[in-house]
C-alpha cells in the first residue's frame, strides 16, 4: 500500500490509532466527485478514513457549520466558502494550521498560485487550505452571438455596445444578477475595491460606476435584473436566447453546457478599461474547526496533500472546471485545454487574481450590497443612493 509523504510529527500522531481514524468531512460539492476522492484516499493509507457528508449549497453548509460550532458538534474537516471564512477565523472557530503547514514540502507550497495560498491566511496565520478555486467569467449564448455577427466583448464598454446591438425583439442581452461576487469582480476589474483598510467601501467610485452602468442598461432594456433565487428561470432564458451574456464562475461551465438546444461560449471576465484587470478569487477552503484532535488535524492535512497531487488535481479540474491551484498542473491539462481552449483562457486569469477581503464582517456587507444591486437595477433607487444605503448599513449607521 502506498504511503503518503507526511512530516514525521504527523506520522507519529497518526500511528497512535489502532484503527483508521474516522474523520467527517462536510462539503458543498458534487457528491460523486467528492466520494471518488475520499474513497481513493482511504484506499491509499490505513491511518485515516475520510467520511464525506454533503451539506447543500455554500450558504446552507455555512449555516449548518455555524450551528454545529455553537453546539460544540463541528466535524474535524469542513469546506468553507471564502466570504464566511474570515468571520470564522476572527471568532476563533478555526484551528491555526501554521505549524503543520510550515512542515510541508517547499516544492508544494511554492508551486501553489500565490494568491490562492495567501487566501487561506488571516492575521498572518493559516486557517485555510485551498481546494476548489474559481475565477469569474463571461458566459454567452454562442449561437445568438454568431447569428448577430457581433464579437465577444472584452471590456465593460463593449458589453454595453454589443448588448445594444443585440437588444431586438424584446431580448435583454445581459443578466444583471444581484450577486456580490461577480459585482465585486466588476469593481476590481475597474481598479476599485469593496474593502479598504478593513473598512467597507461599498460606495467607492468604481462601485458607483459599475452599478450605474448596470442600472442604465437595465432601464434601457439592455440588461435583465435577476436575484440569485431566480437562477432556474434565468438558465432557461439564457438557453433560449432571451439573455445572451451571464457573469458566472468558470465552474458553472460543467452544468451550463448541459442546457439543451444551444451552444455555450465562455470568455474571460470583462475589464473596466485600460491598465490592469484584477479579479477576486471564488471558491472555498478546507478548514479544521476548533476542537479537532492532533490526530484529526494530521488526517485533514494528509487528505489535503492527497488532493493536491498534480495528477489527481488535474483530474479534478477536468471533472469540475475549477481552476488548478498548482502551476505544475497546467502541463497535465494541455490535451484537455486543446479541446476546451475557452477554459484555458478563463483559467489564465489566475495570474491576475487576488484573495477575497479578510474583514470579518465582509459576508454581512455582501448581503447589503446585493440588496443595493437589486434596488438600482430595478429602478427603485439610483446606483449612488442604493450604494450609499448599503454603506450606511455596513458601517452600522
Amino acid at each position: 500500500m502506498r504511503r503518503l509523504s507526511l512530516p514525521l510529527s504527523l506520522l507519529l500522531a497518526a500511528s497512535a490509532q489502532a484503527a483508521p481514524l474516522r474523520i467527517e468531512f462536510w462539503h458543498a460539492m458534487d457528491q460523486g466527485a467528492v466520494t471518488a476522492s475520499t474513497q481513493a484516499f482511504n484506499r491509499s493509507q490505513s491511518a485515516f478514513e475520510i467520511v464525506p457528508v454533503a451539506g447543500g449549497n455554500y450558504r446552507e453548509l455555512n449555516d449548518k457549520l455555524q450551528a454545529a460550532l455553537g453546539a460544540g458538534k463541528a466535524p474535524p474537516l469542513a469546506q468553507v466558502e471564502f466570504t464566511r471564512f474570515a468571520r470564522l477565523a476572527a471568532d476563533g472557530r478555526l484551528t491555526d494550521l501554521s505549524r503543520l503547514t510550515g512542515a510541508l514540502p517547499g516544492d508544494l507550497t511554492r508551486d501553489l498560485y500565490a494568491p490562492v495560498w495567501r487566501a487561506g491566511e488571516v492575521g498572518g496565520k493559516r486557517f485555510g487550505l485551498p481546494w476548489n478555486v474559481s475565477v469569474p467569467v463571461l458566459m454567452y449564448n454562442a449561437g445568438s452571438l454568431r447569428r448577430s455577427g457581433a464579437a465577444v466583448p472584452g471590456t465593460w464598454a463593449e458589453v454595453e455596445a454589443v448588448s445594444r446591438q443585440l437588444a431586438t425583439r424584446g431580448r435583454r442581452p445581459l443578466v444583471a444578477a444581484a450577486d456580490a461576487w461577480t459585482f465585486e469582480a466588476n469593481v476590481t476589474s475597474r481598479g476599485g475595491s469593496l474593502v479598504v483598510n478593513g473598512r467597507p467601501n461599498l460606495n467607492g467610485p468604481e462601485a458607483v460606476e459599475a452599478l450605474t452602468q448596470l442600472a442604465r442598461m437595465s432601464a434601457a432594456g439592455l440588461a435583465q435584473p435577476r436575484r440569485l433565487s431566480e437562477a432556474t428561470r434565468g438558465a432557461f432564458d439564457f438557453a433560449r436566447g432571451q439573455n445572451v451574456f451571464v457573469l458566472a464562475s468558470v465552474a458553472n461551465w460543467t452544468d451550463a453546457r448541459k442546457l439543451p438546444f444551444f451552444q455555450l461560449g465562455i470568455a474571460p471576465f470583462p475589464c473596466g478599461g485600460a491598465g490592469g484587470c484584477t479579479l477576486p478569487l471564488g471558491g472555498a477552503h478546507l478548514v479544521v474547526p476548533q476542537g479537532a484532535s492532533p490526530q484529526e488535524q494530521a488526517g485533514a492535512l494528509a487528505f489535503w496533500q492527497f488532493l493536491m497531487e498534480p495528477a489527481r488535481l488535474a483530474e479534478w479540474v477536468k471533472a469540475t472546471a475549477y481552476a488548478p491551484t498548482r502551476r505544475s498542473v497546467t502541463p497535465l491539462l494541455n490535451d484537455w485545454y486543446a479541446k476546451n481552449p475557452q477554459i484555458r483562457a478563463a483559467h489564465a486569469q489566475l495570474d491576475r487574481a487576488q484573495p477575497r477581503p479578510t474583514a470579518p464582517a465582509f459576508e454581512q456587507w455582501t448581503f447589503s450590497l446585493e440588496d443595493a444591486i437589486s434596488q438600482a437595477t430595478t429602478g427603485k433607487l439610483s446606483a449612488k443612493a442604493a450604494l450609499d444605503e448599503a454603506q450606511r448599513r455596513a458601517e452600522g449607521r
